[in-house]
């Protein structure tokens, strides 16, 4: 059988569509332009911009690399925590990728209250 992801998930009844619904209310579409701005600028020519709207922005980090790249440029060029980057389409590298990104936060001295899990 195909592999269903997050992405291709069909619609929400009863207790996932409020739960979803509640998610949807709060995004908000002006902080993600800011987010979009501010990384853009942070990683300059690293990192294209990504697609309008909030499927556009979740495609851009899903991956893990636009998260690794930003916080190799909070370090002198070279330096940066996260040696490899690489795009991928597999969701175990991924999460692989995002892992080396949220190390590095940590490392950077983020609290580890304020770091997502995988």
């Amino acid at each position: 059988p195909p592999a269903v992801s997050m992405a291709n998930r069909g619609p929400s009844y009863g207790l996932s569509r409020e739960v979803q619904q509640k998610i949807d209310r709060q995004y908000d579409p002006e902080l993600e332009q800011v987010l979009v701005r501010w990384i853009l600028a942070q990683c300059g020519g690293d990192v294209a911009q990504p697609a309008p709207g909030r499927d556009g922005f979740q495609q851009w980090l899903k991956d893990g690399t636009v998260l690794c790249r930003l916080i190799n440029s909070l370090y002198p060029r070279g330096q940066g925590p996260v040696a490899k980057i690489q795009a991928s389409a597999m969701a175990f590298k991924q999460m692989e990728q995002i892992s080396q990104f949220l190390q590095a936060a940590e490392r950077y001295g983020i609290a580890a209250t304020d770091i997502f899990q995988t």
